[in-house]
């Protein structure tokens, strides 16, 4: 079998600015050499890309983005990526830690609130209005103008900038998309949706999830299909195909996979595998 090269991955500079920020901002046209990377590569935070001008594809994991002018797109820590450039893309990228919102808000959950983030059954990018891309603009000039000068002060001020920001932005999602747009009501789906990222290779059941959340599984169901359009299984089942996916295109056989996801033996992992993918894992593998 062939070897796979290993994913690139890309690691936040907390220090860039001297005192310790979770956070930075650039303009995608200077910062080609990571931002615009053509090869598989991955990020170990989050990030919102701006694109004001410009043409080609983003793939994010194996989702094909459209680059043009007022896309805003959303990536989360560990998803794989790769740029494919027709004409030069110029616009504004947003990068954080979750510790750089979590230290302010004190909500674990936060950022599984936003409809944007860890998304499941909707596309991880939204083409708006001018007026409503140049609003983001403008905040995101605030921060900008922030970094140019950095005071004692200035994380308490980028982060209430931010959060206008996500705010913002979901509410534009909410609206492209037709999905709920409050980001405070049925606290269990978030806390579905963080122990899912936290605990998808111990607990692959949804009874598994209905008792470390007290909740009975109809209920956990029905929030589910009221806020990702997906039962809890199928969120389950699409969280450990995106991981599978991740770890054939590293360095790592089918079969090494298999049991580290906690299947039985490798002829029940690739039947999983190919109910969802309809092709096995050695031939995902050969399309990588």
């Amino acid at each position: 079998m062939a070897s796979v090269p290993k994913i690139k991955t890309y690691h936040f500079l907390p220090c860039k600015y001297g005192s310790e920020l979770l956070l930075d901002i650039g303009r995608i046209e200077t910062l080609k050499n990571y931002v615009l990377d053509g090869t598989l590569h991955q990020l170990s935070f989050y990030e919102i890309i701006f694109i004001q001008e410009g043409l080609g594809t983003f793939v994010l994991d194996e989702n094909k983005i459209s680059i043009q002018p007022r896309t805003i797109i959303f990536t989360s820590p560990g998803q794989i990526r790769r740029w494919e450039i027709e004409q030069e893309v110029k616009g504004y990228t947003l990068f954080f830690e979750k510790d750089f919102l979590h230290l302010f808000f004190s909500d674990e959950l936060f950022l599984y609130r936003f409809q944007y983030f860890h998304q499941y059954s909707h596309p991880a990018e939204m083409q708006i209005c001018e007026t409503s891309f140049g609003k983001c603009l403008e905040l995101l000039h605030e921060i900008e103008r922030e970094f140019e000068q950095i005071q004692n002060d200035s994380n308490h001020l980028i982060r209430s900038l931010l959060y206008q920001l996500l705010i913002v932005l979901n509410r534009y999602y909410a609206g492209v998309y037709n999905v709920q747009r409050d980001t405070y009501i049925h606290s269990d789906f978030y806390r579905f949706r963080s122990l899912l990222e936290q605990r998808f290779l111990e607990d692959q059941t949804v009874e598994a999830y209905t008792k470390l959340l007290n909740i009975s599984s109809g209920f956990l169901n029905k929030i589910c299909r009221q806020f990702s359009g997906l039962s809890a299984q199928q969120m389950i089942h699409h969280k450990l195909i995106s991981e599978i996916k991740r770890q054939l295109h590293q360095n790592k056989s089918a079969k090494e996979i298999c049991y580290e996801f906690g299947f039985s033996d490798p002829s029940n992992f690739n039947r999983f595998f190919k109910k969802f993918t309809n092709i096995t894992p050695q031939q995902y593998r050969k399309k990588i």
